[in-house]
This record gives C-alpha cells, sequence and structure tokens, in this order.
C-alpha cells in the first residue's frame, strides 16, 4: 500500500511517564483538561503506537485508510475486536481496566499499537527530544514510572514540593 512504512522501534516518544496515586481532586482537575483520544489508523499502521489512557476512558478507533482494518484484542485488560470497517469509520471502546492492552488489526499482521491503560490522569508522553511535563501535582511523594513498549520500565521516587517544579532525569 502506498505510505506504509516500517515501524521505528525505540523511539523516545512511544515512552509513558506517569505517577500512581493520585488524590482524586488533583486527578479530577488533570481529567476536565483532557482531550477524547484516538488510535487512527492511516498508511497501514496505528497512530500513536502507543496511547496512555486513564481507566474509564473512552477511546476513538478512526480508520484513515482507503482499505479495511479490523482492530482486536485479546489482552486481559480489555478483550475486544471491532470488525472490519472502511475508511472515514470509526468505533469507540471504553478501557475500564489497568493494564496494557496490545492492540492489532486482523487483516494487517504488522499493525500493532499499544494502550497503557493508568489508574489516573497524571501522565505524559515524551517529546522527540525525551523532555516531558507531567499535569501539576499536589506536593507529596510519588513513584515515577517511565513505561516503553520495547525497554525495561524504570521506578523511581520523587518529592514534589509544595510550590516550584521538579526536574528529573531519566533513562531506560
Amino acid at each position: 500500500m502506498p505510505g506504509m512504512h516500517d515501524v521505528v522501534r525505540g523511539l523516545a516518544t512511544d515512552a509513558v511517564v506517569f505517577v500512581d496515586h493520585v488524590p482524586a481532586p488533583a486527578d479530577s482537575a488533570i481529567a476536565a483538561a483532557e482531550a477524547r483520544p484516538t488510535l487512527a489508523q492511516r498508511n497501514q499502521s496505528f497512530e500513536p503506537r502507543v496511547l496512555a489512557v486513564a481507566v474509564g476512558t473512552a477511546v476513538d478507533f478512526p480508520n484513515l485508510d482507503p482499505i479495511y482494518h479490523n482492530v482486536f484484542s485479546l489482552s486481559p485488560a480489555k478483550r475486544f475486536d471491532l470488525g472490519k470497517y472502511p475508511r472515514g469509520h470509526f468505533k469507540t471502546v471504553v478501557f475500564d481496566r489497568v493494564g496494557l492492552v496490545n492492540v492489532y488489526c486482523d487483516i494487517h499482521s504488522n499493525m500493532e499499537a499499544f494502550v497503557r491503560v493508568l489508574e489516573n490522569h497524571a501522565f505524559a508522553r515524551p517529546a522527540a527530544d525525551g523532555s516531558f511535563t507531567l499535569p501539576a501535582l499536589p506536593a507529596g511523594r510519588y513513584q515515577l514510572h517511565v513505561w516503553h513498549p520495547d525497554l525495561p520500565e524504570s521506578i523511581e521516587s520523587v518529592e514534589v514540593p509544595a510550590t516550584g517544579d521538579v526536574q528529573v532525569a531519566v533513562s531506560l
């Protein structure tokens, strides 16, 4: 198919940086600012390759290719099969359990994506240079996770002060 490309692995943009156990009022404030996420099918691949969402989030799966796709997952955190659908159509899935959801296309075996379903909305995806900014968090000690589908997860403890920013250098 014209425009189809090989998946590049190990990109910084495929990581998910998140903290666990955010107080409910802070999580609600972060959630209010989020747009509805999408995991599109374009050029016979998923865009983005990695998507982070909070538990309970609905994700749209638009088909932007001129061919049919069949998006599905057999992951314990979320099993679904959206059936075959053409360009211009989309289907929606609500991710109601925390965990990793591997997403595939039944028609195109090279298509793979990852939905990391988290317990809260305090997460970020790094830019191409690896920089990231988490949403504002209340003061306290947090476990900072850096997850990547191609690399081992990194976890470190971070102290967030009542005022000011925290800079953390992480590597995978």
